[in-house]
């Protein structure tokens, strides 16, 4: 059975939280680890002979495809609703670039709902993903490491929105999955993996 490999973070007491103050007044936890651990652990790894060559988080996009809101537009808005709860930013709809007969899709119709977090929301977010989130899946063992894009990005696909605490699951009337790309600025894949192994992202044990 794989085993999933995740770093325990020293992270300092908890302040105050995110919705009791202005984000833009609060670091988040996991930006000030990264300023005074992951920098000068990756510099150590990569031999790096300048902070601006270490790899960081640039953003973090969420996409949530919903096929039945051709039929349903109930369903969409419950996934917009959905994704601003979890993310706490509004999300934008996604419309249909092309029209498939065999679908009943046209050209322009709304077929899903994104959001792109940036600084504070997108190291909140991270952090709420791997310590409580990645924890709720069922079965879970590890995300694969295979879903590197070769240019230090890491897309992984999320089956149920309910891992969230954020959801009420009472109030959940269809279970939808998503999409999470986290870009970096790595130029390789193992600098990239390396960044968030560091964060403590629960990557399954390599061989």
């Amino acid at each position: 059975m794989a085993k999933v490999v995740q770093k325990k973070i020293d992270f300092k007491p908890d302040g105050p939280r995110l919705e009791d103050v202005k984000t833009d007044t609060v670091i988040p936890r996991l930006q000030e680890f990264y300023k005074e651990n992951v920098v000068p652990s990756l510099m150590k790894k990569f031999s790096y002979s300048s902070v601006l060559q270490v790899p960081k988080l640039e953003k973090i996009s969420i996409n949530i495809g919903v096929g039945t809101a051709t039929q349903d537009a109930k369903h969409l808005q419950a996934a917009v609703n959905e994704l601003e709860l979890i993310t706490g930013q509004r999300p934008a709809v996604s419309r249909a670039r092309k029209s498939i007969a065999n679908f009943k899709l046209r050209e322009g119709m709304p077929i899903g709902t994104r959001v792109t977090l940036r600084r504070a929301h997108m190291y909140e977010f991270l952090d709420r993903f791997i310590n409580i989130a990645s924890p709720r899946i069922r079965d879970f063992r590890g995300f694969s490491d295979k879903s590197f894009d070769g240019r230090g990005n890491f897309t992984l696909g999320v089956k149920e929105q309910i891992i969230f605490p954020e959801i009420d699951v009472d109030k959940v009337s269809k279970i939808t999955g998503m999409d999470i790309t986290i870009v970096t600025s790595a130029k390789t894949d193992e600098e990239a993996y390396a960044l968030l192994e560091e964060f403590g992202f629960p990557f399954r044990k390599r061989d």
